[in-house]
């Protein structure tokens, strides 16, 4: 549910909110006490510091988003913030089919977690659930493409349980469901929250790969969305 972007500093500089795609006429979106705010980020040629230009000071401390251009093709869906929208779809859609299970919606992941924590101790402590699928977006890398499947993440900068992947990766190959297979060394997710918790729990991202990450134009092939909620509604009911 987290959206990446600038919190608004002094001198109408701004300071980053995750890890933004940072280029000069980008269009910017919030709202402070004054009103509505449609401005524009302008990036310094010597320093990179982001700042905005707009008709007036903006209140410090508000958030600015990217502005919103949903584009849909038969084949591609591309807007900025599909990352994590469509692990936000995903989730909703897998609600009309689950029967045994927990959905959660998170926050703040973008900008170092705390949701995740306390919702694991008290589902773990009141379900005894331990079993976690993050339904997040991956990138599209050298090894990870558009079109092919849904992205199995073997490990980023964390490595989740062998033994628990594996059998993911079983349920996947017997169903028949388009897959790959990512293996990154940096990055993450709120599965950082699981596995630095007390309570012991297995988790997986599973996720649709993405290009131009974390801008204005990111973009998600159908087939991978739909191979997604695939391979989640026979998890779901495998697991």
């Amino acid at each position: 549910m987290d959206s990446i972007g600038f919190t608004v500093r002094y001198g109408r500089q701004l300071v980053r909110i995750g890890g933004p795609v940072m280029e000069t006429g980008t269009k910017l979106v919030g709202h402070d006490s004054q009103g509505a705010i449609e401005c524009t980020l302008v990036i310094d040629e010597e320093t990179g510091q982001p700042a905005y230009e707009f008709t007036r000071d903006i209140d410090r401390g508000t958030e600015l988003t990217f502005q919103c251009d949903f584009r849909e093709t038969e084949t591609t869906v591309q807007s900025c913030y599909l990352d994590n929208r469509l692990g936000v779809w995903n989730a909703l859609r897998l609600c009309e089919t689950l029967e045994n299970g927990i959905v959660v919606f998170s926050c703040w992941e973008e900008h170092g977690g705390g949701s995740v924590a306390y919702l694991a101790k008290h589902i773990y402590e009141t379900y005894g659930v331990r079993q976690a699928l993050i339904s997040d977006i991956t990138w599209v890398t050298e090894g990870v493409h558009p079109g092919q499947g849904v992205a199995i993440s073997l490990r980023d900068s964390l490595i989740p349980r062998r033994s628990y992947v594996e059998r993911i990766r079983r349920i996947a190959e017997a169903a028949g469901i388009p897959h790959q297979l990512e293996v990154e060394g940096s990055g993450g997710s709120d599965a950082k929250e699981l596995q630095h918790g007390a309570q012991p729990w297995d988790w997986c991202f599973i996720g649709a790969p993405e290009d131009n990450v974390h801008s204005p134009d990111e973009i998600v092939d159908k087939r991978d969305i739909a191979s997604m909620l695939a391979l989640y509604q026979e998890l779901m009911r495998r697991l």
